[in-house]
């Protein structure tokens, strides 16, 4: 079973934790379009690995190859996040499943649930956490 942390548990590893990592598995368009977390106060390089491919939204085939193509070993302790917290919790799955056993899921992912009029990242998530982040 994979363990969901809050975004402000996350960026607390990831201060504190010198094996911590955080991989974003959201597509291209939406590392472009949304923005991204921000590392640079914690001295970590942010992982781009998208889980599934626009516009097929296939899953990812080289996805645990490129997993450790950016040096992601069974030592580190691996944050994964996507929009919300779906797709995240898939590449954790996969993730242990093939021996990188510190996999974590962002609950509530970068923008969160929509609010009341259908707009992300104001109820929860990474941006609703005030959390550093940036666009591309």
């Amino acid at each position: 079973m994979i363990e969901d942390v809050s975004p402000a548990q996350a960026w607390e590893a990831l201060l504190t934790d010198p094996n911590a990592r955080l991989v974003d598995v959201r597509t291209e368009a939406e590392w472009t379009h949304i923005g991204l977390p921000d590392l640079s106060a914690a001295a970590k390089e942010l992982a781009l690995i998208q889980w599934q491919v626009a516009p097929t939204m296939h899953i990812n085939p080289r996805f645990i190859d490129d997993l450790r193509a950016a040096g992601l070993s069974p030592e580190h302790h691996i944050y994964f996040i996507c929009r919300s917290g779906v797709r995240s919790l898939a590449a954790a799955e996969a993730a242990r499943a093939a021996g990188l056993p510190n996999a974590y899921n962002v609950a509530d992912g970068f923008e969160g649930p929509p609010d009341h009029q259908g707009r992300r990242g104001t109820v929860a998530g990474w941006q609703a956490s005030e959390l550093p982040w940036r666009h591309r």
